[in-house]
């Protein structure tokens, strides 16, 4: 459960990593520039499906961990921090992606539009990686504790 915390939220910071990476070049683009840049993000919902998997994949990693009070409170940590990451997308996101019909239609709120939706994934980027921080100390608390018993480590 450790292992499937860690990876399936680190695989989930991917996304959002990418957009915010991508953001002080995107942010000032030209009108028709923005839109053909963000036609490179058609199929990319499917990367999303990996937010509810780490959500229970956090909430898993809290049950198993609940021997250890810390551990266990850095996995809840994760899980929340992942369900605020889907918070962000439902209101900021995704009405962004609806207006534009995923930015195949140039509304007159465009510059708006892009910008609620360069921010929220620069946000939900580093609301991702703190839930990796989290689900990584967790898991790693768990292993070092057990390893480190008596040990000068």
């Amino acid at each position: 459960m450790r292992f499937l915390a860690i990876i399936i939220t680190g695989m989930a910071l991917a996304a959002p990593a990418a957009h915010a990476f991508a953001l002080l070049n995107k942010i000032g683009m030209a009108k028709a520039d923005y839109f053909v840049a963000q036609q490179a993000y058609a199929g990319w919902w499917i990367v999303g499906l990996l937010l509810p998997l780490a959500l229970l994949a956090n909430i898993g990693n809290a049950v198993a961990l609940r021997a250890d009070g810390t551990a266990m409170m850095l996995s809840i940590a994760a899980a929340a921090l992942i369900a605020l990451n889907l918070v962000i997308f439902m209101v900021f996101t995704q009405p962004a992606n609806a207006a534009t019909e995923n930015w195949t239609v140039q509304p007159e709120n465009w510059e708006n539009l892009r910008a609620r939706w360069e921010y929220s994934h620069a946000v939900n980027a580093a609301v991702t990686l703190l839930a990796f921080c989290c689900a990584t100390l967790a898991s790693i608390r768990r292993f070092t504790r057990k390893c480190c018993r008596g040990n000068s480590c």
